[in-house]
């Protein structure tokens, strides 16, 4: 059914181009017919109508025509043209005089050149007829068209066919397909088709409709990255840091979106290792930077090659070619003034530990990399050689010993160089100097530590005492190697034997049978040491071997030393049950002291209470006159007039006479309040009295008496006073004597009162 739709289209349209050009020859044959009508002809007056001068309608010619003779195209005429000559006949336009030329007398029009529809597909005209004596307008001007006729000149191919085309039945009528393979839209973007539907099969009379179809490419990768430039210059100078960025290039790419992101590359082998390409996600530049440090002296130009392509490749437009572009990039490195440089750049140099002091260790060179021959100057940095153990000549580089060295102390020195210009000393450059002090043997062998041995009483010729070993702080190339013998002074020795083991050890072993402790106990036996030198240098160590006594299997019992024997001849068991009953000990110790301790502090306490403590405790007498701190002692003495007395209300009694009294009585009595006649004590009477009433209706207090509130008691107080102070006796009937029964609390108490009854009875006697 495709196949017969497909070729039904076919036929339509060529039966609509036959029509088209029968039509297109019906109108030309009418207007050559027109163009030779004769004035007077009746056919142009039927139906009473003004006969027209010319009319104009389109002329053919056919492209492409190869004959010698110019092409006659058609002819025009006017029907006032009485073929006398009289009338002149002209056309202007397009190709009038060039392409197209036309008979004056005649009106023929003929084609000179060759034409080509495709080139230009018609031409218009304007044809005039004017009187020729006196060139004026016989007609007014018309118009006229000569279209270029299309001839069969190219024939079709087919370059991939056969082809095969099909569409779905009921498919809708209306579907827009592209015309042609290669939109590009980069070229435009967007279409707007106008689509006219006429009824009547497109003949003449019938209705149309349109519409307005808007049409949008949407963008696909087909469009490779390209530089603007094939050669891009960039400068910068050689101190630069590595990552300083020289520039940026970019590619340009007609497609949009994700379809212009790109990245870039450095392609040439110098320009990898020189510097390195980056992509600015946001612009899409190529950001170019240093990677490794330029020098204008070694090379003052290089060139990069940058690589650019996109991200993202269609593989349907593969075939148009490589998605990438390249150019070229020159980096011009400028010159500026730098320090000196050291060369050669090595920073060990060796120096034996017993050079002179002034010896030379090195030389060091560094050359201005701006100047090959200007002067440089070099120095120390002597926060790398505080003790200045090393000198550097300023001019020459020369690195001298400034103190002994001593390899032993110092093995390694590591100090910095300095090198700068003569003229400019800003322009400081740095090295780092290892110096290593070779060895030199000027330190002879020592034992490795203070040998002490211990051998049995009844030790056997050949039995092993102790293994010796050296130490040496040389160290020489070729390893040690040491040498043992017994010293000079103990050549006569024949209680042991040294045996060179020949792997810098020695065995010291017993030369007879058996030892007497009694006779002597310790022996001091001098070893040499020698090392190998050069030169070869020896010391002597001494091993002092003890005499002990051992059991039946040789462990050790007993020796002089107690240290000695203890640490030799206790197991590990037996320290530790001594080392518990130690700790049994201390703690029985500390058990019986802390029980010493609270017992006694239990007898102070109950030795220190006494009545005194037990009255403040509870509150009962109030401060007295002692407690300065409860009131104001100067306003009472202000008030009252004090005085002594020793006895009842004025005198009688034993220790009465004032001043002239027994002193000893003076010492226990207690003074007396005295009213002075002179003085109202009314105000203060009222005020006890409502204080003693408010504590008699309040019967959850204890009495109020307190010389702290009252200051005195007053004659007229219906309640005695419970205090002591009134007592007007120096003495007292009663005895006191069962207070010592009262036990060890009250002994205080009771010392106090039997005390003071004492005394009374040695006055009264």
């Amino acid at each position: 059914m495709a196949k017969g739709l497909q070729g039904f289209s076919w036929t339509m349209l060529l039966l609509f181009c036959a029509i088209q050009e029968l039509g297109a020859w019906a109108m030309h044959t009418a207007v050559e017919g027109a163009g030779l009508g004769q004035p007077g002809d009746p056919a142009l007056l039927a139906g009473g109508r003004v006969k027209r001068g010319w009319v104009w309608n389109q002329f053919f010619v056919v492209e492409e025509y190869t004959g010698t003779e110019p092409l006659y195209v058609g002819k025009i005429h006017s029907d006032s043209d009485e073929g006398d000559g009289s009338i002149k006949y002209t056309i202007s336009g397009e190709g009038a005089g060039t392409i197209f030329l036309i008979d004056e007398i005649t009106g023929d029009i003929h084609a000179t050149e060759r034409l080509d529809r495709e080139q230009k597909t018609f031409y218009t005209l304007r044809a005039q007829a004017r009187d020729r004596q006196t060139d004026q307008l016989l007609e007014p001007e018309s118009e006229f068209i000569i279209k270029v006729q299309d001839i069969n000149d190219s024939e079709p191919r087919f370059l991939e066919g056969p082809y095969i085309g099909s569409v779905a039945e009921l498919s809708p009528i209306g579907v827009i397909r592209t015309a042609v393979a290669d939109l590009d839209r980069e070229t435009q973007d967007r279409y707007e088709v106008v689509i006219r539907a006429t009824d009547m099969a497109g003949q003449l009379g019938g209705l149309s409709g349109s519409t307005t179809v808007t049409i949008v490419v949407t963008d696909v990768n087909d469009n490779p990255p390209r530089f603007p430039q094939k050669m891009y210059q960039f400068s910068i100078v050689e101190t630069a840091p590595v990552g300083t960025a020289i520039g940026r290039v970019k590619a340009e790419d007609s497609d949009v979106g994700e379809n212009t992101d790109m990245t870039y590359q450095v392609k040439d082998e110098e320009g990898v290792e020189m510097f390195k390409v980056t992509t600015d996600s946001n612009t899409q530049e190529a950001v170019i930077t240093v990677q490794k440090p330029l020098d204008y002296e070694s090379k003052k130009v290089h060139t990069v090659v940058v690589e650019a392509l996109n991200k993202f490749v269609d593989p349907r437009f593969v075939d148009l070619g490589t998605f990438r572009d390249q150019t070229i990039v020159r980096v011009s490195v400028l010159d500026v003034d730098e320090p000196p440089e050291f060369r050669p750049p090595s920073n060990l140099m060796e120096v034996q530990e017993d050079a002179d002091v002034g010896s030379v260790v090195g030389v060091v060179t560094a050359l201005d990399p701006d100047t090959a021959n200007h002067p440089v100057r070099y120095a120390i940095d002597r926060s790398t050689d505080a003790e200045r153990i090393f000198d550097i000549d300023a001019n020459t580089g020369a690195i001298v010993t400034g103190k002994v060295l001593d390899r032993e102390t110092a093995g390694w020195h590591n100090i910095t160089v300095l090198a700068m210009e003569a003229d400019n000393h800003s322009q400081v450059s740095r090295a780092s100097l290892r110096i290593r002090i070779l060895d030199v043997n000027d330190n002879p062998p020592e034992l490795a530590t203070p040998y002490e041995a211990a051998v049995c009483e009844d030790a056997k010729p050949g039995q092993l005492i102790q293994t010796i070993s050296v130490v040496d702080r040389d160290e020489p190339q070729g390893g040690h190697r040491f040498y043992f013998t017994l010293a000079p002074e103990a050549t006569n020795n024949h209680h042991f034997s040294l045996l060179d083991i020949k792997d810098n050890t020695a065995a010291v072993h017993t030369q007879r049978m058996g030892f007497n402790r009694q006779e002597q106990d310790v022996y001091l036996l001098p070893i040499l040491v020698v090392d190998s030198g050069p030169p070869a240098l020896s010391s002597t160590g001494t091993l002092t071997i003890r005499i002990c006594g051992c059991d039946s299997n040789g462990a050790i019992q007993s020796c002089n030393s107690t240290a000695y024997v203890v640490s030799a001849t206790l197991s590990p068991g037996a320290l530790i049950a001594l080392l518990v009953c130690i700790l049994i000990l201390v703690v029985l110790v500390l058990l019986i002291l802390t029980l010493k301790r609270h017992h006694k502090s239990h007898l102070t306490s109950e030795d220190d209470e006494d009545m005194r403590d037990n009255v403040i405790k509870y509150n009962d007498e109030g401060g007295g006159e002692q407690d300065t701190e409860a009131y104001d002692m100067s306003a009472l003495r202000s008030l009252y007039d004090f005085s002594e007395i020793k006895g009842g209300d004025g005198g009688g009694g034993p220790g009465e006479g004032g001043p002239s009294g027994n002193p000893a009585s003076e010492l226990h009595a207690l003074p007396q309040w005295v009213q002075s006649p002179d003085l109202d004590f009314s105000v203060f009477r009222d005020y006890i009295c409502r204080k003693v009433e408010q504590a008699d209706e309040d019967l959850s207090v204890p009495p109020y008496d307190s010389f702290q509130t009252y200051a005195f008691e007053g004659s007229d107080s219906p309640v005695p006073s419970l205090s002591s102070i009134n007592t007007w006796s120096s003495g007292s009937e009663q005895d006191f004597s069962y207070l010592g029964g009262w036990g060890p609390r009250f002994r205080q108490l009771a010392a106090l009162y039997a005390g003071h009854r004492g005394e009374e009875d040695s006055e009264e006697s």
